[in-house]
C-alpha cells in the first residue's frame, strides 16, 4: 500500500475508501461449481483439509533426508524436494562447473544412488511428494519411481507434483538448459508418460510464483501464468492428448505476496479465468480439467535481512491469503531465508504457522470467508479483466513461447519491478525496518552453514557410481536417449532405462546438449 496520496496496489488498481453492493454486483456460484471462483471443492478444507508442504533440500541426500523425516515427525503432510542449481541445470556434482555451488540451494541428486538415500525411509506409497524441478524434471520423476519400485510401490500408486515448468524458466528465473522447442517436447512427453504409467501425478506446476518473484505485480503473475498454461496445452492437444484428461493432472503454483486483499482476489480471478479459458479455448468437459488447483509459497523477495523476525509476521499473513484464497498445498517460508537456507528451528516456526492457521484460527470452517466481500468481490473483478487484457496481448504478441523468444513478456517484468524498487526507494511504499522504522543495531541470529563434507562425501558416492556399474550397459543406454532425441518418441522410457543403467543426470542431459543445442537468452530476437 502506497504511504501518501491515493491508495494503490502495485498492480495499479486504485482502492476506494468505502465500498459497495454496486462495486460487487455480481451472483455469487457456490463452491466447486463452474467457474470455481470460491474454490474447487464444495466444503473445501472441511473435506479437503491444505496439504502442509514445507519445502527443503540442501547438501547431499543424507542431510535432506534428515530434515523431512523431521518435518514429517512433526506434523508435516507432504514432501517439498528443492534441488541445487547443478542439478537444476543438468550437471552432476564432480562436473568443473559445479564447482561452490554443490548442495548450496538444495539438495544434489546426480543419481540413482542420491536418490535411494534421499528417500530412505519414507514410504513412497504413502506421502505426495512435490518436487521443484524443470530443465531436468523427467530425469527427477524417473529417478522418483524406480526408487518406489525398488520399495515395492506400484507407479499407479505414487500421488504429488513435478513442476515441469520450462517457460517461466525463461521469463524468471534462468534455469533452462536447450531452446524452448525441445524443452517444451520434454514436458508434453512427461504429460503422455504419466498418463499411461503414473495416472495420480500431477505432471506440471505452472508457476507463477517465480515470476513475482522477479518483480512482477500481481496481474502480470496471473496473466503471464495462465498464457503459459494456455502454451502447454496447446503443446499437449497438437501432442494428441484430450484436454479432458491432461487438463485433471495440471495444477498451478502461484505467490502468495504482501496485499492480503489483493492476493485473495488474485487466487479467485485465477480459478474463474482458467475454468473459462478450458471450456471455451479447448473444449474441456470434465470439471477436474476445469477447477484450477494451486499450491501457494509465501513471498520470498519480500523478505528482509534487516529485523528478519519482522518475516515471522509477513509470513503468516501472506499464509492466510493462501488459505482464504482455497490453495490447496502451502509451503511457509523460513523467517531467515533474506540471508540464508533456513536453520531447522526457522523451518520449525513456519511449519507451527501453518498448523496453528488450521488449527486456531478458524481457517478450515467453511468455504471461501471472503466470498462476498464488496472489497474482495471487486478487486477479483478487476483482476481478471486486467489478466484477460494482458493475457490477449501475449496472444497478439504469438503465444507464451514467441512472446518469451521476443522478450515481450520479460521486459514487462522489468519494467514493473524497476517501477515498484523507485518506489521504495523514494518511500512512497514503506517496507518496514528497510526504508522506515529502521534500527541502529542489526538483529543476530543463528544461520545454516553447510558442511563442506556434504559436497566431498557426494563427489565420492558419485565417483564410486561410475566406476561399479556396467560401462557397456550405460554406453548403450545414452545411445538410446540420443537416438530417442533425434526422433519422434517419447523421450523418457530410453530416459529411465538409463537412469537404471545407473547413468547420470549430467550425462544424459550432456547427451540431448550435443543433440538439441543449449539456450541463449542474449541472442533472442531484438
Amino acid at each position: 500500500m502506497a504511504a501518501t496520496g491515493d491508495r494503490r496496489t502495485e498492480s495499479g488498481i486504485e482502492v476506494k475508501p468505502v465500498y459497495t453492493a454496486a462495486d460487487a454486483p455480481r451472483e455469487l456460484e457456490p463452491p466447486g461449481e463452474f467457474p470455481f471462483t470460491r474454490g474447487p471443492y464444495p466444503d473445501m478444507y472441511r473435506g479437503r483439509p491444505w496439504t502442509i508442504r514445507q519445502y527443503a533440500g540442501f547438501a547431499s541426500a543424507e542431510e535432506s533426508n534428515a530434515r523431512y523425516r523431521y518435518l514429517l515427525d512433526r506434523g508435516q503432510t507432504g514432501l517439498s524436494i528443492a534441488f541445487d542449481l547443478p542439478t537444476q541445470l543438468g550437471y552432476d556434482s564432480d562436473d568443473p562447473r559445479a564447482l561452490g555451488e554443490v548442495g548450496r540451494t538444495g539438495v544434489a541428486i546426480d543419481s540413482i544412488a542420491d536418490m535411494e538415500i534421499l528417500l530412505a525411509g519414507i514410504p513412497l506409497g504413502e506421502v505426495s511428494t512435490s518436487m521443484t524441478i524443470n530443465a531436468p524434471a523427467s530425469l527427477l520423476l524417473l529417478l522418483y519411481e524406480l526408487v518406489a519400485e525398488e520399495q515395492g510401490v506400484a507407479p499407479d500408486a505414487l500421488r504429488g507434483t513435478v513442476q515441469n515448468d520450462i517457460l517461466k524458466e525463461y521469463i524468471a528465473r534462468g534455469n533452462y538448459i536447450f531452446p524452448p522447442r525441445p524443452s517444451m517436447r520434454l514436458t508434453t512427453d512427461l504429460f503422455a508418460y504419466c498418463a499411461e504409467r503414473i495416472p495420480g501425478w500431477n505432471t506440471i506446476s505452472i508457476s507463477g510464483y517465480h515470476i513475482r518473484e522477479a518483480g512482477s505485480t500481481a496481474v502480470q503473475e496471473l496473466a503471464f501464468t495462465l498464457a503459459n498454461g494456455i502454451a502447454y496445452c496447446d503443446a499437449a492437444v497438437e501432442a494428441g492428448l484430450s484436454p479432458d484428461e491432461f487438463g485433471a493432472r495440471l495444477s498451478f503454483f502461484f505467490n502468495a505476496h504482501n496485499h492480503f486483499f489483493q492476493e485473495v482476489a488474485k487466487f479467485r480471478a485465477a480459478r474463474r479465468l482458467w475454468a473459462r479459458i478450458m471450456r471455451e479455448r479447448f473444449g474441456a468437459t470434465n470439471p477436474r480439467a476445469l477447477a484450477l488447483r494451486f499450491h501457494a509459497q509465501t513471498g520470498g523477495s519480500t523478505l528482509t535481512a534487516q529485523q528478519p523476525e519482522n518475516n515471522v509476521v509477513r509470513v503468516a499473513i501472506q499464509a492466510l491469503s493462501a488459505v482464504a484464497g482455497g490453495a490447496q498445498s502451502l509451503h511457509t517460508n523460513g523467517y531467515d531465508e533474506a540471508l540464508a537456507l533456513p536453520t531447522e528451528h526457522a523451518a520449525h516456526v513456519a511449519l507451527r504457522t501453518q498448523q496453528i492457521l488450521a488449527a486456531e484460527a478458524g481457517t478450515t470452517d467453511t468455504a471461501d470467508p471472503l466470498g462476498g466481500s464488496y472489497f474482495v468481490e471487486a478487486l477479483t473483478d478487476e483482476l481478471e479483466a486486467r489478466a484477460r487484457e494482458l493475457i490477449e496481448r501475449v496472444e497478439d504478441a504469438g503465444g507464451a513461447v514467441a512472446a518469451v523468444e521476443s522478450g515481450f513478456v520479460q521486459e514487462e517484468i522489468e519494467r514493473a519491478a524497476f517501477e515498484y524498487q523507485q518506489q521504495v526507494e523514494a518511500g512512497e511504499r514503506v517496507i518496514v525496518g528497510v526504508n522506515a522504522f529502521k534500527e541502529q543495531s542489526a538483529e543476530r541470529i543463528e544461520l545454516l552453514r553447510i558442511d563442506p563434507a556434504a559436497e566431498r562425501r557426494q563427489l565420492e558416492r558419485t565417483a564410486r557410481l561410475r566406476a561399479e556399474r556396467n560401462a557397456e550397459e550405460a554406453a548403450t543406454a545414452i545411445a538410446a536417449v540420443r537416438e530417442a532425441a533425434r526422433g519422434e518418441t517419447n523421450m523418457l522410457p530410453p530416459m529411465r532405462e538409463a537412469l537404471r543403467a545407473r547413468c547420470t543426470v549430467g550425462e544424459i542431459c550432456e547427451s540431448l546438449r550435443e543433440e538439441w543445442g543449449m539456450y541463449d537468452s542474449q541472442r533472442r530476437p531484438s
